[in-house]
């Protein structure tokens, strides 16, 4: 035993012994007092031990013929309860005999009977002293008095540690985590190491509710480092960022790699929900989403600007390929930009979005080309879902862009051009593509009336394209223009402000 673990199994011990009146005296049986006679001993148990005196072969749990040691448990009472004392007496004080060889297996009752405890004259009786009374004629008994704390179950859990005093066969006592949660601490305080195994043993083996894991972090502190490490590694990593890694590693799971992704999707979002360290999700969040932004990007970039060194075929295989990475990673992209909106963490993402010109670049070239169709016709409407989602949340103030980097205006600006190319070269044009097209016509224009006028006015004139054959059927367009052209004849307000 380290000195350390030493440390750890006194600091129970002293804790015990400080709160609790030991006193040891050894006098006859029959001149009991009669406050002692008048304690309920607890009923004889058939539990037996192996003697290790040659002249006796067993020795029983609470056998009075037998026993060289009482022991009376009572409950140690506040001050301020409020039972009476003839009620305390008789419900929370018992009176058991025990067999000194017996309980030497507790290290702390060992201490209290050794040579020098029990013949060492001490007159101080306010001071938990032991004094020595002999008869001629009978038998020395040791008295000893156990105060244990004011609980209901406190006397019982104890009579059962005494009775595993008695025996080894720990299993059939201990046999659910509970049990062994109650037992436990008492054997501590008597320093009852087989008994303290048995239920350290147990409790590695079985799972534990919540209420018992708080229980079990509440006692690690007085096991053993070797004892304690087995509990310890069920509940703790022992590294700061390792529920981050866990939620990366869900993340990768549900998006990458689960067959069925579906499902493993919904759940891993609701994981994300319930997640209580927000940053820790975001983070997690952030850096996938930066991920599969740039496989996206490169993808594309390459697809828009092919090597032409190779024959057609392999060629047309590669850009086969970079639109279905593209593809791929542009749903990843759209299920990553809903749980950051969720889960209200996409201020980031949202910036980030709104600065790829070059990228919104890239996809123009690409819509313009006749080739994708073939092989992802759904691209475009994926990568404007992601922009239709993350301008949304801006424009309804689930994200509050950030004014100095002119989120809202470059955000309209390098993809309202993309939201035109579709528009114009995406055919035929589904009933669920042309819906995207009108939340997203809707939505930029909402993000217009919250720019200056002279932003506005430069973008306002790219949504001419927003107009239909029937100027009925875009209000959201006239809308914008009323706005626009209201504020621009009114009266200057800078006077007003003076």
């Amino acid at each position: 035993m380290t000195a350390n673990s030493l440390r750890k199994r006194q600091r129970v011990a002293q804790h015990h012994i400080s709160s609790t009146a030991t006193i040891i005296q050894t006098f006859p049986d029959k001149t009991m007092s009669e406050s002692s006679q008048k304690l309920r001993r607890a009923s004889s148990s058939s539990t037996t031990a192996t003697s290790t005196n040659p002249n006796t072969t067993t020795s029983s749990f609470n056998d009075p013929s037998t026993a060289d040691v009482i022991l009376r448990l009572f409950m140690e009472h506040s001050p301020f309860d409020s039972a009476s004392p003839l009620d305390s007496a008789d419900q929370s004080d018992i009176q058991i005999y025990l067999h000194s060889h017996v309980i030497n297996r507790s290290k702390y009752f060992a201490a209290l009977l050794s040579d020098r405890w029990q013949h060492e004259k001490i007159t101080d009786r306010n001071n938990n002293a032991a004094e020595d009374s002999r008869s001629d004629d009978n038998f020395n008994l040791i008295h000893l008095n156990l105060g244990v704390l004011d609980n209901p179950n406190s006397i019982t859990i104890h009579l059962t540690v005494f009775q595993l005093l008695y025996t080894n066969d720990f299993a059939t006592v201990i046999d659910s985590a509970s049990t062994a949660l109650e037992i436990l601490p008492v054997a501590l305080e008597i320093l009852f190491e087989d008994c303290v195994k048995s239920c350290v043993k147990f409790l590695e083996a079985v799972p534990w509710s919540e209420e018992e894991e708080k229980r079990v972090l509440s006692l690690i502190p007085f096991l053993h480092e070797e004892e304690s490490k087995e509990l310890l590694a069920r509940v703790s990593l022992g590294k700061d960022d390792s529920c981050e890694e866990m939620l990366h590693g869900l993340i990768l799971e549900a998006i990458h790699s689960h067959p069925n992704m579906a499902f493993v999707k919904a759940f891993v979002a609701k994981l994300l929900r319930d997640f209580s360290l927000r940053e820790s999700a975001r983070r997690v969040l952030e850096r996938e989403f930066e991920k599969s932004l740039k496989i996206v990007k490169e993808s594309l970039e390459e697809y828009s600007s092919p090597d032409f060194r190779g024959d057609h075929n392999e060629t047309e295989a590669i850009q086969r390929l970079n639109l279905h990475t593209a593809m791929t990673n542009g749903r990843h992209l759209f299920w990553l930009v809903e749980r950051m909106i969720e889960l209200r963490v996409a201020d980031s993402a949202v910036k980030e979005w709104s600065e790829q010109a070059a990228f919104t670049a890239d996809l123009q070239r690409a819509f313009r080309d006749d080739a994708w169709r073939n092989f992802v016709p759904g691209l475009p409407a994926v990568l404007l879902r992601c922009t239709c989602k993350l301008a949304n949340a801006v424009a309804t103030g689930t994200i509050i862009a950030a004014r100095q980097f002119q989120v809202r205006m470059k955000l309209v600006k390098d993809w309202l051009p993309v939201l035109n190319v579709c528009k114009d070269n995406v055919s035929p044009m589904l009933p669920s593509h042309k819906t995207l097209y009108l939340e997203l016509e809707e939505t930029f224009l909402r993000i217009i009336s919250t720019l200056p006028m002279s932003d506005a006015q430069v973008l306002l004139r790219q949504c001419l394209s927003f107009s239909t054959r029937n100027v009925e059927d875009c209000p959201h367009l006239v809308t914008a223009f009323n706005t626009w052209f209201r504020r621009a004849t009114q009266p200057p307000q800078l006077e007003n402000l003076d």
